[in-house]
């Protein structure tokens, strides 16, 4: 069977949306996984009858299952741990592939780029999530019964600048401010870990929030911001009063899930304006 759509899986349930919104639409699908990353049973859970398993090295053994299968167009979807180059353990081809990337590959941001570029010089187009499930955008405005007064406002303004310069940097996507104070940004060990360090840095007084965005220079094909259920409660753990995420640029996993456990938990979520206009 020719497979239209490449899905290189890692961890996390974006996948299997992705992988039932392209059945949805008709399109077939070749799903790879990624060793140690993705869940051994999402071929089953998605009824892949094309599918193949790699390790995050072998992308020249990916290239070639892909080619076989009749893959056009690729998306990379799910939680992978960026390894260290020892680690790696790179097939022939990735050390190629690696090599033509050099320094590009020193930040996050140019790294994912690089790598679009290299599966590009391959033949494939490379497609975002939101190529295939446009969805799964958060929208703008409120979307809760909760809604942000003028405090958090304020802290939302304050959120999106800290986040804004982060994101030029290549650091991070998400921030906790409380009362105009940044109580945790997030770099490396991302949006949970970030939240649950928040936890100990609260303040009394009026309850702090997060705010999600993506970086000005960001990849959304290969690397978009992320919440889900899982999100508000930690959210909620960490004794914040809600999220703003920026709309269009930021996904929701579950929309009519994720706003029905912000209201549960008395949460506000707020879909902000795109923040990718230059800075003052």
């Amino acid at each position: 069977m020719t497979s239209e759509i490449g899905i290189v899986a890692g961890g996390g349930e974006l996948p299997e949306v992705i992988a039932a919104a392209c059945r949805a639409a008709g399109r077939r699908v070749f799903l790879l996984s990624l060793r140690d990353h993705a869940d051994p049973a999402l071929p089953m859970r998605v009824n892949a009858e094309d599918h193949a398993e790699i390790r995050l090295g072998e992308a020249g053994t990916g290239v070639k299952l892909m080619k076989r299968a009749g893959v056009t167009k690729v998306v990379f979807c799910g939680h992978v741990a960026r390894p260290s180059l020892t680690g790696l353990r790179p097939d022939f081809a990735t050390i190629g592939m690696l090599a033509r990337i050099g320094r590009r590959a020193m930040g996050d941001d140019g790294l994912l780029r690089a790598i679009a570029r290299a599966i590009g010089d391959e033949g494939f187009e490379v497609v975002g999530p939101l190529d295939l499930a446009p969805d799964l955008a958060a929208p703008d405005g409120v979307l809760t019964r909760q809604r942000p007064d003028d405090v958090a406002r304020a802290d939302i303004a304050r959120g999106l600048e800290v986040a804004r310069h982060m994101g030029l940097c290549d650091v991070g996507q998400s921030v906790v401010v409380q009362q105009g104070i940044v109580l945790a940004v997030e770099a490396i060990e991302g949006t949970d870990a970030m939240l649950a360090r928040a936890a100990s840095l609260r303040r009394k007084g009026a309850a702090g929030l997060m705010v999600k965005i993506s970086k000005p220079n960001q990849d959304l094909r290969l690397d978009l911001p992320t919440i889900g259920a899982e999100t508000l409660a930690n959210a909620e753990a960490a004794g914040l009063r809600g999220i703003a995420i920026e709309a269009g640029r930021v996904m929701m996993l579950g929309r009519d899930r994720v706003v029905a456990e912000a209201d549960r938990r008395g949460l506000f979520l707020l879909g902000v304006p795109a923040a990718t206009a230059p800075l003052p």
